[in-house]
C-alpha cells in the first residue's frame, strides 16, 4: 500500500541517522492517504456485515401437517400409471389411472424400465412436494408404495433401501422398508390414503372410510424425487387410483 510505503521509508531514513524535517505538505498528503485507507476499510467492513446479516438471522419454517380430510385435498395429486414399467400381466385402464393382473401378457414393447418379475408398476409424475392420494383395491392382497426410479427391475417395493411399502391384505397391513417387516394395527380398509411431504421426509399412510385413521408415518430423508408405486398379488383383483377432484 501507498501509505505503508511512505511510513516505511521514513523510519528507514530515520534508523539510518539521518532524519530530513519534511515541509508540512509532506504530512499532510500522509494523513489524507491514512484517512482514504481508514474509510476504504469502513466501507469493507460495512458491506461484509450487511452480507452475512441476512442468512445469520433467516429462519426456516415448516408448513404443520393437514389434520383433516379437506386439509389432505388441498395437496391433491393425480395420480396416472406408466405403462413402460407396468409388468406385463398387468392391464392399465381408465385413463391409465386403473390397473387389474390378467392371465394373458399383454403386448407393452421392451423397456428399460418394465418389472419383469413381479407384478408391479410405477406412476408417471414425480413427485417432490407436498402431495395426497387414494387408492381403491379389492381382493386378497395389494402392495402400495413409494420408490425411487432407480430401483431394480427384479426387487420388490420395500425389500430394498430405494421404496417404502405398505402391504395389505383382508384382514392386516405390515410396512416393509428395507427388508425390515413392521406389523401395523389398524381398522382394514379398501381405501388407503396416502401423503407426502418429500421435503421434510414425511410418508404417511391412511384407513379411509368415513374418518381417516393413521396407520403408519415415516419420518426420513428423500434424496431423489419419489413415484407412486403397486404390486399386486394374490387371486384377480384391481386397484384404482381415486380422481378426489
Amino acid at each position: 500500500m501507498e501509505v505503508f510505503s511512505v511510513i516505511e521509508w521514513v523510519v528507514g531514513e530515520s534508523l539510518e541517522g539521518s532524519i530530513n524535517i519534511r515541509p508540512p505538505r509532506y504530512f499532510e498528503d500522509v494523513t489524507a492517504a491514512v484517512s482514504e485507507f481508514r474509510d476504504l476499510l469502513d466501507d469493507i467492513l460495512t458491506d461484509t456485515g450487511t452480507n452475512i446479516s441476512p442468512s445469520a438471522t433467516r429462519v426456516e419454517v415448516l408448513e404443520s401437517e393437514p389434520n383433516t380430510r379437506n386439509e389432505f385435498l388441498k395437496y391433491f395429486q393425480e395420480i396416472t400409471l406408466d405403462p413402460n414399467t407396468a409388468n406385463k400381466n398387468i392391464l392399465l385402464s381408465k385413463g391409465n389411472r386403473m390397473l387389474r393382473l390378467t392371465d394373458h401378457q399383454q403386448s407393452y414393447p421392451d423397456h428399460p424400465d418394465r418389472f419383469t418379475f413381479l407384478f408391479q408398476v410405477l406412476s408417471r409424475e414425480s413427485l417432490t412436494g407436498r402431495s395426497y392420494w387414494e387408492v381403491e383395491w379389492r381382493g386378497e392382497g395389494v402392495c402400495i408404495a413409494v420408490s425411487y426410479r432407480n430401483i431394480g427391475k427384479v426387487e420388490g417395493f420395500g425389500f430394498n433401501d430405494k421404496s417404502w411399502s405398505l402391504y395389505c391384505d383382508t384382514s392386516s397391513y405390515t410396512f416393509c422398508h428395507n427388508r425390515v417387516k413392521t406389523p401395523v394395527p389398524g381398522p382394514v380398509s379398501s381405501r388407503i390414503g396416502v401423503f407426502l411431504d418429500h421435503r421434510a421426509g414425511i410418508l404417511s399412510f391412511y384407513s379411509v372410510s368415513e374418518t381417516m385413521t393413521l396407520l403408519h408415518r415415516v419420518q426420513t430423508t428423500f434424496t431423489q424425487p419419489l413415484y407412486a408405486g403397486v404390486r399386486l398379488y394374490g387371486s384377480i383383483y384391481s386397484l384404482e387410483f381415486i380422481n378426489l377432484k
